[in-house]
């Protein structure tokens, strides 16, 4: 009965995705006439992306109907009154272009002006100034942009800040990201994944400044030119690239009662070469908060017994990021580039004063006392190689990438044990835990047009990934408080596991235009995956067989009348764990819950059905999703009650997943100075772990709701006010619930010395001193409520400057690189929506 109700909400959906643009059609107005072009630069035959179109009569300067081009350059107006017109077009860096030799009447109804050529300006981007504001969110054919650049209330923030903008994208407190309420998600950085971003996605946002991000791209049904990894979708964060001939060096910092930065990136182009070196630092201090956790435990043979805990907490932490790069166009045909960057994190948190109270039959039979302080410190290292040879036929395009990527993480605690009279340290037990990510990775990538036109596109290449991941941890004990620490010999205790992975793929992909506004992107992936693993100290087992898989996909995009577009997609997903959940050291800073990972988990599969639909009304886009989502082997936290009644969390391969979504978002330019944009995600969850024993079954469904509200409005004289809020609700877990959080931020900032230098003050949550998450867990044996408290008032002063002149380079070379998308944490298609072009008002 479940089987046949997803393959009716299926057939619906793309029963859905047929009749619409029928729908559409059949009710656009049949005397309306067409004028429709396409803007590329005049040296380079390009595409010239996101150029403004005006429409006006001949012989008038008002604007009869106004839009944008879409990715591919191509823009269009329907207009109701014959007649003779002209379209304006504009473009940063570009000289204007106006077309006057238009008119369109009924033995011309629609006028197809072919490629409108704009040449470069020759005056530096000091020199322009830009009336309005640009688009926060760009739809595609095959993805969703935030264009975090116009974001000026992040600064300061780093890229879990940015990320909270995102529609579809939900970031927690502690950084972990998901999208339409799944956290198996690839995260790229500029199409390239880093070893601390498959370790720790949290962390690995933490480390990138918001300042630094141009964009983010949500791909929710990658082709198969990506990786299979990722069950939800894949995130691609791209950073500002230097694409301008001269020097620069760009300054920022931000200083705030609960954090500061300071980064320095400098640029300098000369002719085909190009160097960039850039550092930013940030560090937290001031972080306070508490937490108070009940849970009861429920035992057939015995009395309940009930466990009381909390604590005050504190944090510090400091991130860093340093990179070097190197670009150079060797001839018309061949370019190459490379990079260097080194990171760090360290985090230091302590739990003070964690009492931990126990009641049998309300009567307090233990009280413990004890302080709990943890070291996370990490440094990571990536260098990456690029070749990429074009030839003569436009859009033919080879390359070959490599990557290494290194991650040291060292995750340490000590818990101090006080006796009776809370006076008096008695023992000492430590853990620590060393743990290495390291990766190799070479990929090769060929695209080629077929035939003469533009409409049909074949992609295939092939990948290997070498992954290496090592946890060496020990645990130490010591009597009082100046004891030594002797080591306990014990091999689940102490030990060293080794896991290595060997991941070798295949793709071939075909994108095809047809009847003119149809695309359809089909693909076929295959990816054989290796696996060797064993504990060093002892003979745990730890057999993991091989195993391959083929992961098809399909995309479908239909453009309608008046920038409108329909998608269609289905994809097939694979998601293996990351050391994070394998990772056999058993985590036990508080020894009332500890945790410990499976190696032998298996990797779980999902399919992904999705249908949206995008309009634009009056200056206000609009963007409907839905999608059904279907997980088998779904990866699972299992917990258990041990002796002296500590709750085990360890990870099995036993659950179902299903999500039936819906999300919609807007971005409405009221004025060309007031913007305002806002979304609404929600889903209906059900989680099964497909157990028949009432001890250890479960399962759980309920709706999720999480919403954004973003607000943007330029003053006279350079000023810029922004406002944003963001409200994340309940999620539902297999084993009960994790609690919703709300979040709201004002910034204010002034632009100088003709827009080189900027200063600017923030406020976040200013009413509200803390607030407060409840979190439940629910098992036939446990029952648990916790409240996490966080003191997250912030005030800041931000501040930036630019020293140096840039002007525009001609070159528009894409860049390719490495995109690891795999390891569970917590393309393109042809076609594009027109982001403007109206009917006239």
């Amino acid at each position: 009965m479940k089987r046949l109700f997803e393959l009716l909400v299926v057939s619906t959906l793309f029963l859905f995705a047929g009749t619409l643009p029928s729908y559409a059609q059949g009710t656009a107005d049949k005397k309306e006439f067409k004028i429709s072009g396409k803007v590329v630069d005049k040296e380079t035959g390009e595409p010239v992306p996101y150029a403004t179109a005006m429409l006006k009569e001949v012989g008038s300067d008002e604007g009869v109907a106004g839009g944008v081009a879409d990715d591919s350059g191509e823009f269009f107006f329907n207009v109701k009154t014959a007649g003779r017109y002209k379209v304006e077009l504009s473009y940063v860096g570009y000289d204007p272009l106006i077309r006057e030799d238009i008119e369109v009447g009924p033995n011309t109804p629609n006028v197809f002006l072919g490629n409108l050529t704009m040449a470069e300006s020759a005056v530096s981007l000091e020199e322009i100034t830009v009336q309005g504001q640009r688009s926060l969110i760009e739809e595609k054919v095959d993805r969703t942009i935030y264009n975090a650049e116009n974001d000026k209330t992040t600064i300061g923030g780093d890229a879990s800040d940015v990320l909270r903008r995102v529609p579809m994208l939900t970031v927690d407190l502690d950084g972990n990201v998901s999208m339409r309420g799944s956290s198996n998600i690839l995260v790229l950085i500029d199409n390239k994944q880093s070893a601390i971003v498959a370790n720790n996605i949290a962390d690995a946002l933490k480390q990138i400044p918001a300042e630094e991000i141009k964009s983010v791209e949500v791909i929710t049904s990658p082709s198969a030119k990506y990786d299979a990894e990722g069950t939800g979708g894949v995130i691609n964060i791209v950073t500002k690239k230097n694409k301008l001939q001269g020097a620069s060096l760009n300054i920022n910092t931000s200083a705030g009662i609960r954090g500061s930065n300071v980064g320095l990136n400098a640029a300098l182009k000369r002719g085909k070469m190009g160097f960039s070196l850039g550092g930013f630092g940030r560090a937290g201090y001031n972080i306070l908060g508490g937490f108070e956790n009940e849970q009861t435990l429920l035992s057939p043979d015995g009395p309940d017994r009930r466990i009381l805990q909390s604590a005050d907490t504190r944090n510090n932490m400091m991130f860093g990021r340093y990179n070097f790069g190197w670009d150079y166009e060797i001839n018309q045909f061949n370019f190459m580039t490379t990079s260097v960057s080194f990171g760090l994190r360290n985090m230091k948190m302590n739990q003070d004063d964690l009492t931990t109270e126990t009641y049998v039959e309300d009567v307090l039979v233990s009280e413990l006392l004890r302080n709990v302080r943890t070291e996370n410190l990490s440094n990571s290292v990536d260098v990456s190689y690029n070749y990429t040879k074009s030839f003569e036929k436009k859009g033919k395009e080879f390359s070959v990438s490599g990557l290494y990527s290194r991650n040291d993480r060292t995750n340490d605690f000590i818990n101090s044990l006080y006796n009776e009279s809370f006076d008096q340290v008695v023992s000492r037990l430590k853990n620590d835990n060393d743990n290495l990510n390291e990766e190799f990775t070479v990929q090769l990538d060929y695209v080629s047009p077929l035939g003469s036109g533009e409409n049909q596109i074949l992609e295939y290449g092939a990948k290997n990934i070498l992954r290496k991941a090592v946890s060496d941890f020990a645990y130490y004990r010591a009597e009082g408080a100046e004891g030594e620490f002797e080591e306990i010999e014990d091999i689940s205790l102490s030990n060293k596991f080794n896991y290595d992975q060997n991941v070798t793929a295949g793709y071939l992909s075909y994108t095809l235009g047809f009847l003119e506004n149809y695309t359809v992107k089909a693909g076929m992936r295959y990816e054989y995956t290796n696996i060797e693993a064993d504990f060093l100290a002892s003979d745990l087992p730890a057999d993991i067989p091989s195993y391959g898989t083929f992961v098809p996909n399909m995309n479908f995009g239909r453009k309608l009348e008046n920038g409108n577009m329909v998608k269609a997609a289905y994809n097939r997903r694979i998601q293996r764990p990351s050391l994070n959940y394998l990772n056999p050291n058993i985590e036990a800073a508080n020894p009332q819950q500890i945790t410990q990972g499976n190696p032998l988990l298996d990797p779980e599969f999902t399919d992904n059905y999705e249908l949206s639909y995008s309009t634009f009304i009056k200056g206000t886009s609009l963007n409907f999703t839905t999608y059904l989502r279907n997980t088998t082997g779904s990866i699972q936290p299992v917990r258990t009650i041990q002796d002296d009644d500590v709750i085990f969390t360890t990870y099995e391969n036993i659950g179902n997943e299903r999500a039936y979504g819906l999300s919609v978002f807007s971005n409405i330019n009221i004025s060309g100075k007031f913007s305002l944009n806002g979304s609404i995600d929600s889903y209906f969850a059900q989680l099964d772990n497909g157990l028949d024993d009432p001890a250890f079954a479960a399962q759980n469904e309920g709706l999720v709701l999480s919403g954004r509200l973003f607000g943007n409005y330029s003053l006279p004289n350079d000023w810029q006010i922004q406002a944003f809020s963001f409200y994340r609700g309940r999620r539902v877990q297999l084993q009960g619930s994790s609690g919703g959080f709300g979040i709201y931020s004002l910034s204010i900032n002034k632009q100088f010395a003709e827009k080189r230098g900027s200063i600017g003050f923030g406020a976040e949550n200013f009413f509200t001193s803390e607030f407060k998450i409840r979190n439940e867990l629910v098992t036939p044996t446990i029952m648990q409520e916790s409240v996490n408290s966080m003191r997250n008032m912030n005030f800041k002063i931000n501040f930036s400057y630019r020293i140096g002149k840039l002007s525009v380079d001609g070159g528009r070379r894409k860049k390719r690189g490495v995109t690891n998308e795999d390891l569970k944490e917590g393309d393109g298609g042809a076609g594009g929506a027109i982001m403007g072009g109206g009917a006239p008002n």
